[in-house]
């Protein structure tokens, strides 16, 4: 596994990845991220580079549909749930329980929030556009602060593009 960390607006950033694509993307503080491990590479791969390069640009209002490989590590339910969580448009929110129903397991809704609060891939699987059953902020491993500063700059990206429309 190849590692990099860089800084961005909303903190340290580690990004890994193999052959396969982008196994991770964590905040420094991140809840269930153990850490770079002892066995990982300090390699900036074109693979690594890409990302760090779509994620700034992201993050400066420029980038709202990421292109890089993934390889997220997970249990088939979690896979599942990661990859519902990729069909979630830009700027748009659902709810755990909106995924649920999506994977036809109504009564999964705690199941899927614990799938989603184990997403490696923040940001690029946008596990930060998934809100509460009353729309409201809950759950976010990088911390609810991040998570309601990554919903603002989606919205008021799509805010300022709109402002550009021609209307007929």
């Amino acid at each position: 596994m190849h590692v990099i960390e860089f800084s961005t607006l909303l903190g340290p950033t580690i990004v890994a990845g193999d052959e396969r694509g982008l196994a991770g993307i964590w905040f420094n503080d991140q809840r269930h991220f153990a850490g770079i491990q002892d066995t990982w590479i300090h390699d900036e791969t074109e693979l690594l580079r890409s990302a760090k390069h779509q994620l700034l640009s992201y993050f400066a209002g420029e980038l709202q549909q990421f292109e890089l490989p993934l390889a997220p590590q997970g249990t088939a339910f979690q896979e599942r749930v990661w990859q519902a969580l990729q069909g979630i448009d830009y700027g748009a929110t659902c709810s755990y329980g909106d995924i649920a129903h999506q994977l036809n397991q109504p009564k999964a809704v705690r199941a899927v929030g614990a799938a989603v609060g184990k997403n490696p891939l923040s940001i690029v699987i946008p596990c930060h556009r998934v809100l509460g059953s009353q729309k409201q902020l809950t759950g976010y491993a990088g911390g609810l602060e991040r998570k309601s500063w990554l919903l603002r700059l989606e919205q008021d990206t799509k805010l300022k593009a709109g402002a550009y429309v021609l209307k007929s």
